[in-house]
């Protein structure tokens, strides 16, 4: 094994069932591999052809376990490295060629995390839209900090896109209120240390049919409840984390936060129910209290507003372009509202 100093990264590749797009991930990795980045995969008992293909590729540190579930096998994999970072690279996504010494180049002692912007792709690996999140170059944490203690969050990329401090990992291990890796971690990152964020594309992110989460699920009622539950425990968890750090800090509540009064609005939707006025009223009162650009609050607000006054069909097409994949726009958002008829 390389020496710790060096071994600066590990690259942690879960997989279930992705028979189909296992080995782009792996090839991705191994395109670009360094004596500083080590590279784990571990399917989590897949009953397609995945493990014959992750064998093929004899990678030193690849393991078949019985099916737990995303995070646990992060978890298996995180055990099996001493790297000081850590990222875990979804199956059916993929690092574009170069981004690990970019990644590399900007690691230090100091970094809590590091984020980046995926391209969003289709099965075929076709690209459909821009950069997933649009992010800027910078590295904060105050800024970041208050962004959790007044909006519950902050613009942050999926899965693929972190990069983490291996004591941030180390959270993941007490969540049984979900199964992402992602969730706690990316709000506790700026109170473990720097955020560096880079605006250039390092990873594609793949949309389609098969995606768990993200922007490749199906929207229902159920999954809406879901996120919101998830926020809760997500910022319950944080303080609780916060206070055994000696580092306690007022954060909002749950409900005085836009991104829960929004998930619950399309929660609402999904369910075949209108908005209540006085619930709107609330929502935007917290939108105009949370960070971000007038522009951004005004296209949010527009959502909010379209989702309250339109029938219940017209608001979940509203929703349903929300959350599209690709490039979207006002005149985009009218062409969903009156889709061309035969």
């Amino acid at each position: 094994m390389a020496d710790d100093m060096a071994l600066r990264l590990a690259v942690i590749i879960p997989t279930y069932n992705y028979e189909r797009y296992v080995g782009r991930a792996i090839e991705s990795v191994t395109r670009q591999i360094d004596p500083r980045v080590e590279l784990i995969v571990v399917d989590d008992g897949s009953t397609d052809g995945s493990w014959a293909i992750i064998q093929a590729y004899g990678i030193a540190k690849s393991f078949l376990v019985e099916n737990g579930g995303a995070a646990r096998a992060c978890l298996q994999g995180f055990a099996q490295t001493t790297a000081p970072f850590v990222l875990f690279l979804d199956a059916d996504d993929e690092l574009i060629d170069g981004a690990l010494a970019r990644i590399l180049e900007n690691l230090d002692d100091r970094v809590a995390k590091l984020q980046f912007p995926l391209l969003p792709i289709n099965e075929n690996g076709t690209v459909i839209g821009d950069p997933l999140p649009p992010l800027r170059d910078f590295r904060d944490r105050a800024t970041l900090m208050r962004d959790v203690a007044v909006n519950g969050v902050y613009s942050s990329p999926p899965t693929s896109g972190n990069v983490f401090h291996r004591s941030l990992c180390a959270l993941i291990e007490e969540v049984d209120y979900e199964t992402w890796v992602d969730g706690v971690t990316l709000i506790a990152a700026p109170f473990f240390g720097d955020v560096v964020s880079l605006s250039t594309p390092l990873g594609r992110y793949r949309i389609h049919g098969a995606n768990f989460s993200g922007s490749g699920a199906a929207l229902t009622s159920k999954r809406f409840q879901a996120e919101a539950d998830r926020f809760v425990s997500r910022l319950d968890h944080l303080k609780r984390t916060l206070v055994a750090k000696g580092e306690a800090r007022a954060l909002l509540e749950p409900d005085q936060s836009f991104y829960y009064r929004e998930t619950r609005t399309y929660q609402s939707v999904f369910e075949a129910r209108r908005p209540q006025i006085g619930h709107v009223l609330v929502t935007l009162a917290c939108l105009a209290r949370s960070t971000g650009s007038p522009s951004a609050k005004a296209a949010k607000a527009l959502i909010i507003g379209l989702c309250m006054i339109l029938p219940n069909l017209a608001s979940r097409r509203v929703v349903e372009y929300r959350f599209r994949a690709g490039r979207r726009s006002f005149v985009g958002l009218m062409r969903s509202l009156f889709p061309a008829t035969s």
